[in-house]
């Protein structure tokens, strides 16, 4: 990247999240992420820019030093920080803003640290990848926490038996952030079994909220609207996909060629999601299992007389397994950890300048990380056990609210990494981001946020029957065919 060459014009706007804004290089595969700052405080620029030099060089440690080696070296890119032009930094604030959504505009891009993050463009392939005129589909996945939670410390019994997602719809459609529930339930996802995973993806696309995007040569072509009250539309996305499933055109085995293609995509996504290339000397795939956890949740639509107790589990080097043994860090619920942030509170008002020596706001640097990897199971009462379970905690939400992105295209038969399907036959990457750090601050805040969603679950509603969900689309039983 020529810094001193820096133009506006060969950049375009891509996406935004709540902390900083995302654009992309229109003929180079890399994305510059750009940080946001509160309207309120972008008059206040000297100290402005420090803060988001710093919290931009935190995010690039705390990939590299730790969720890169917690994750697998494979599946993360940490970037690098570059030094930008105040000026293209300007222009670029006004170039995008006409494409922002409008609930996201309460804040603005930093056009005063100079700095940015340095990524590739995941919804892209390299370019040596690409012999086919037809260009690369990348599905974001953002997958939320893939167990039921198993501690002691919990005080409500139907966090054992429904799932926080499950439990969070009710919440959310009740404050009005959404108009519809999401029948997506992640421990399908998470399971392993082809079954499960089919209709945990099936429900994703016909409610993504903002769980589902799906781009085409880096353009985004289906995702939830802004507004949430138009439902997606998968015929548009189906005409999209067409071309990439050209053996599905006419009736196939008595079924709607639409259906078909989606059925066929969806076997794509499980294909990358279960790939890892980890065999044991059978040469069976490994699998991960949970043997503390209950792996099914009451409010999935996934019948429960369907779950088999064989031998479904996730290949241990695939992208779910690498990312639910991190989530698996957090083995105290929300409820076990805010008693130990308290003690570690009451320790820093008697010892403030003890804050620096516990990490608490970094460096996310190799000794953060031995923190993380050698905390007690037991605890001793001591504030070094309270502060390494904190930590695990922070690690583990991030976990819990990454993004996957799977990349793949029509690829030649002497491709490496194909997907493994008889036709059509496709090269992939998995990747995953969205890896910042959860603040230490945000502890109290989740703690009261999870009682509020728990007994607003309990005094709203019960899990409806999963079976008759299950029945108002009984085609899925239909679609289970090998490819």
């Amino acid at each position: 990247m020529e810094l001193d060459k820096m133009d506006e014009n060969d950049w375009k706007y891509h996406g935004e999240g709540n902390k900083s804004i995302v654009v992309s290089h229109l003929r180079h595969c890399q994305v510059l992420r750009l940080l946001k700052v509160p309207s309120e405080d972008s008059a206040h620029t000297r100290q402005t820019a420090e803060q988001t030099l710093r919290h931009i060089l935190n995010i690039m440690d705390y990939s590299k030093h730790v969720m890169k080696p917690l994750l697998g070296e494979k599946y993360v890119h940490s970037g690098e920080v570059v030094g930008l032009p105040l000026d293209f930094l300007r222009q670029m604030s006004l170039e995008v803003q006409q494409e922002r959504p409008e609930l996201r505009c309460d804040k603005v891009m930093d056009t005063f640290s100079g700095c940015g993050l340095c990524l590739p463009d995941l919804t892209q392939l390299p370019l040596h990848h690409l012999r086919d005129h037809r260009p690369p589909i990348c599905v974001e996945i953002k997958p939320k926490c893939g167990f039921l939670p198993f501690s002691r410390h919990m005080t409500k019994e139907c966090k054992w038996k429904v799932c926080r997602f499950c439990m969070h719809q009710h919440y959310k459609l009740a404050n009005g952030k959404w108009k519809r529930l999401s029948r997506y339930c992640p421990l399908d996802l998470f399971s392993g079994s082809k079954q499960r995973m089919y209709v945990a993806l099936k429900n994703l696309l016909e409610e993504p909220q903002n769980n589902l995007k799906i781009f085409k040569g880096g353009e985004l072509i289906f995702s939830c609207k802004d507004d949430a009250k138009q439902q997606p539309d998968l015929n548009n996305l189906i005409q999209h996909l067409r071309p990439y499933f050209p053996h599905t055109n006419g009736l196939y085995n008595g079924h709607q060629p639409g259906k078909v293609i989606l059925n066929e995509f969806i076997q794509v996504i499980c294909s990358a999601l279960l790939s890892g290339g980890d065999s044991n000397r059978s040469g069976e795939p490994r699998k991960m299992h949970l043997s503390e956890s209950k792996p099914h949740c009451e409010a999935s639509p996934f019948p429960r007389d369907l779950i088999r107790n064989g031998h479904h589990g996730l290949p241990k080097d695939s992208v779910l397994a690498k990312i639910l043994q991190v989530q698996m860090l957090d083995n105290l619920d929300i409820e076990g950890i805010y008693p130990l942030y308290k003690r570690v509170e009451q320790y820093l008002e008697e010892f403030p300048k003890e804050r620096i020596r516990l990490q608490i706001d970094g460096p996310y640097d190799e000794s953060f990380m031995d923190t993380v990897k050698s905390c007690l199971n037991e605890d001793d009462g001591s504030v070094e056990y309270a502060i390494g379970k904190v930590h695990q905690y922070r690690v583990a939400m991030t976990a819990k609210d990454c993004s996957v992105m799977i990349t793949f295209a029509p690829c030649e038969e002497d491709e490496e990494h194909k997907l493994n399907l008889e036709k059509p036959r496709f090269t992939y990457s998995v990747s995953i981001l969205d890896l910042d750090t959860k603040p230490y601050e945000g502890i109290p805040h989740q703690y009261k946020l999870d009682s509020k969603i728990v007994n607003y679950y309990l005094r709203s509603t019960q899990a409806p029957p999963p079976s008759s969900l299950y029945k108002e689309r009984q085609e899925c039983t239909l679609l289970f065919h090998a490819v």
